[in-house]
């Protein structure tokens, strides 16, 4: 596999990330640099640790990776949309780390890089030197992600809850997109 062609696969698998990322920053008021490299870490580790497990295991799990990883992103990306737009709705405050908390950055994390699991699977399958595809997808992911906090800030330190509930509606097209992509809906 030739440098462009992973720059690519790195840059679409990327999206999803830079998407999300770009909500997170929706939801912070005063921006600071941990939350770029918070957010770019969880992002960038898991879009690398995914296609680098969904390689070890190959073929032999390929039909059941591939036949439900829409579903799971989906479910995700639906339950923490949700919550956001639950969060934006309700009249209790909330401290803006409380967001970037383990939990809900795994979930964002895993279900953001569900796709590059199923690209694992197909890696296993090609010439493909795993180490530095992996890191490679892991930097675009991280500078991206940061990038996109950033972005995301920008917008939403004037429209707090209206950037929340959009940010939720987001991660739902998001998840709807990955689904209908997957049943052959969307091209």
């Amino acid at each position: 596999m030739k440098l462009f062609e992973l720059f690519l696969i790195a840059l679409g698998l990327s999206m999803d990330a830079f998407a999300v990322a770009i909500c997170k920053g929706l939801s912070v008021q005063k921006l600071q640099v941990k939350h770029m490299v918070l957010v770019g870490a969880y992002f960038g580790v898991f879009q690398a640790v995914m296609p680098l497990i969904g390689y070890f295991l190959g073929s032999q799990f390929q039909s059941y990776i591939v036949s439900v990883d829409h579903w799971i992103a989906f479910v995700l990306l639906a339950i923490i949309g949700l919550s956001m737009i639950r969060e934006a709705v309700s009249k209790d405050e909330e401290e803006v780390n409380a967001s970037f908390d383990v939990k809900t950055m795994v979930l964002l994390a895993v279900a953001t890089s569900i796709d590059a699991l199923a690209v694992g699977v197909t890696f296993a399958f090609l010439n493909v030197d795993i180490v530095p595809a992996v890191s490679f997808i892991g930097i675009i992911t991280f500078v991206l992600s940061m990038i996109g906090v950033k972005i995301g800030n920008v917008f939403g330190a004037r429209f707090k809850s209206k950037a929340e509930i959009f940010g939720g509606i987001v991660l739902i097209l998001i998840g709807g997109k990955i689904l209908l992509e997957h049943l052959g809906i969307l091209g």
